[in-house]
């Protein structure tokens, strides 16, 4: 089948957004989005009704694939889980063919709650709740009956429903974080527990290639020990910066001019709740991503 060039930007966009939201992973959301299209090319191109659905059916069932695999590697995976961060920024006069993704369900608490579902649940969640697809378009592309797929649906939200109350606001957020640095920078005490959860928890995730926490940090006191302890190991060559990581501010932390780590955050009702901390150097190539709320026919 011959595949114009003008259908790849069209759908990749598409493709990209579903795989990195149920995997997590630019470099597996980016493979699978390549086998998607190369597999289109053996396809008689006749017998595609509906190329939007055709290829949305496609990547969905690799990436449904990917996670049962993929699932040994998650639980031989040392220490915690993050998603691999996304560097964002708004699209600005390039052309809507070059937008990757769109904002929403992309923040790193979002990412780290569709590991407490299965795969399908990923894939009925994402699907309706961030594409909007209808449920007669997700039973087509997963080979349920509608009945089924609107009960995986309730059953995801039951268990995600703590994220709904997450603040989505960057502007309101970045003033949290921008407070929070400079409360901790001045150990101001009483400006920390304002804007902190006493009940705070804190990811840290080097994969076993650098140092890091292996279990969740709980409680502020420990929580702030932590930091502490890593701010008082830092150089002269340490600086950080505040960027637009998967829709939300982010620390990203560099030493001798390398990125270092990623911090974001889980603020609910003007408190951080949850810190993600993000040290495996495999996470870290960072690339900016382009983003636009896309709607594509």
């Amino acid at each position: 089948m011959q595949i114009s060039h003008e259908v790849y930007l069209q759908y990749k966009p598409l493709l990209f957004s579903i795989g990195y939201r149920m995997l997590g992973s630019v470099v597996e959301s980016e493979d699978l989005v390549h086998e998607t299209f190369l597999k289109l090319y053996q396809v008689d191109e006749i017998k595609i009704e509906n190329m939007k659905a055709y290829l949305c059916k496609m990547m969905t069932n690799r990436c449904i694939d990917s996670l049962r695999s993929s699932r040994h590697r998650r639980e031989e995976y040392v220490g915690q889980w993050n998603p691999e961060p996304l560097l964002l920024t708004d699209i600005h006069g390039l052309n809507p063919s070059e937008a990757i993704l769109q904002k929403e369900g992309l923040s790193i608490a979002y990412l780290r709650m569709m590991e407490h579902l299965t795969p399908d649940e990923r894939a009925v969640l994402i699907l309706r709740e961030v594409f909007d697809f209808s449920y007669s378009e997700i039973t087509n592309f997963l080979d349920k009956k509608e009945e089924n797929c609107r009960k995986i649906f309730s059953r995801a939200k039951q268990k995600v429903n703590r994220i709904e109350s997450e603040s989505l606001s960057y502007e309101n957020n970045k003033s949290i974080i921008d407070r929070f640095i400079q409360a901790f920078e001045q150990q101001q005490m009483n400006t920390l527990l304002e804007l902190i959860s006493d009940n705070i928890i804190l990811y840290s995730d080097g994969g076993g290639k650098v140092r890091a926490a292996i279990r969740p940090i709980n409680s502020l006191p420990n929580v702030l020990a932590f930091l502490y302890g890593i701010a008082k190991k830092t150089t002269t060559d340490y600086y950080f910066d505040i960027k637009n990581v998967n829709g939300q501010p982010a620390i990203l932390n560099f030493l001798n001019n390398n990125l270092h780590s990623v911090i974001s955050f889980y603020i609910r009702d003007d408190k951080i709740e949850e810190l993600y901390i993000t040290l495996n150097p495999d996470k870290l190539n960072l690339q900016t991503v382009y983003v636009l709320p896309f709607h594509i026919d």
